[in-house]
């Protein structure tokens, strides 16, 4: 049932001055069935626009953020995945020959601490095979005790050394998952 039947019509009130006197005319006229029929169809097709009108209302509420949508859309098509994949192998030629640099240099600064740890373990067991010198006493030679400070400066700097291998190690690593990640 549509709007337009379930309201309640009145012929409006006349304008002219006498009362509501008939047409003569009325009396006898007949409301043909083909205007019967025609204001049905004029009903359905009232209630079919009043639903297309709330259907596109429900559609279209939330346009500005379609919009928005739309507009990202639009960015993502203009750099497709060709200029993304070349601008990747760019990246990865200018970066790589730093990540080479620097793992080459971790490697050198590993092999000349790897070098002075077995100079220093040298050092350290020939201080122990060496026998104590009769006469000596339980004082140490003024020889010894330097050479035994020179073996501590060593011993800090190679532990100073090693901390700078694994930050330098960590750092490389880095740049690594940086350069596989673009």
């Amino acid at each position: 049932m549509s709007r337009l039947s379930r309201a309640n019509l009145k012929a409006r009130e006349s304008i002219f001055a006498g009362g509501p006197e008939l047409y003569r005319g009325d009396i006898q006229a007949i409301c043909p069935p083909n205007l019967e029929e025609c204001v049905a169809a004029m009903e359905d097709c009232c209630e079919e626009s009043y639903e297309v009108q709330m259907l596109v209302r429900s559609g279209t509420k939330d346009l500005p953020r379609m919009a928005k949508i739309i507009s990202n859309e639009r960015i993502f098509i203009l750099a497709n995945e060709e200029i993304v994949r070349r601008y990747k192998r760019d990246l990865a030629d200018e970066i790589e020959p730093s990540i080479n640099e620097l793992i080459a240099r971790a490697e050198q600064g590993l092999q000349a601490l790897e070098k002075k740890e077995n100079q220093l373990k040298l050092k350290l067991e020939l201080a122990k095979a060496k026998p104590a010198r009769p006469g000596v006493g339980s004082g140490a030679s003024a020889a010894q005790k330097a050479e035994a400070r020179r073996l501590q400066m060593l011993i800090k700097q190679r532990e100073r050394l090693e901390e700078e291998e694994r930050v330098l190690e960590e750092e490389v690593k880095a740049l690594e998952l940086k350069s596989l990640e673009r």
